[in-house]
């Protein structure tokens, strides 16, 4: 019998910004073992009590791993639509994929396939509040 998790996060990169949080959210519940969340955060809440809140360091290979140069290319500036406005940071779906434009030149553009937060390191400060 598998077991669903309940839990209150926050989640930070190392240089302290936040980029996700359930706090001010219903709380989060996920199965374990069923990947539905990352190596190092269903690792940490098996390590907690019932109530218990704690802080937690998971490296990059048990979260969203290292960047994957085979997911970063140049793709030719003419198969865009010249109405797109392209810049760096803009998020892009391509066959259903998110992509983010990375630079971009009169020819190319530079596309990166990766997760957002492949390659870091993360903290999560994680609350226990329940586990069925």
């Amino acid at each position: 019998m598998s077991k669903i998790a309940t839990v209150h996060y926050t989640g930070k990169k190392k240089d302290g910004q936040t980029f996700d949080s359930s706090i001010q959210r219903d709380p989060f519940t996920f199965e374990i073992g069923k990947n539905q969340v990352i190596e190092g955060f269903e690792k940490a809440v098996l390590s907690l009590a019932i109530g218990e809140k704690k802080s937690f360091d998971i490296p990059a290979h048990e979260g969203y791993g290292q960047k994957n140069p085979d997911l970063i290319g140049r793709v030719k500036r003419e198969l865009f639509p010249q109405d797109l406005e392209l810049e760096p940071g803009v998020v892009l779906e391509i066959r259903g994929q998110p992509v983010v434009v990375k630079d971009l030149d009169d020819e190319s553009v530079t596309l990166d396939a990766n997760h957002f937060l492949a390659g870091e390191d993360l903290v999560f400060e994680i609350e226990l509040l329940d586990m069925k």
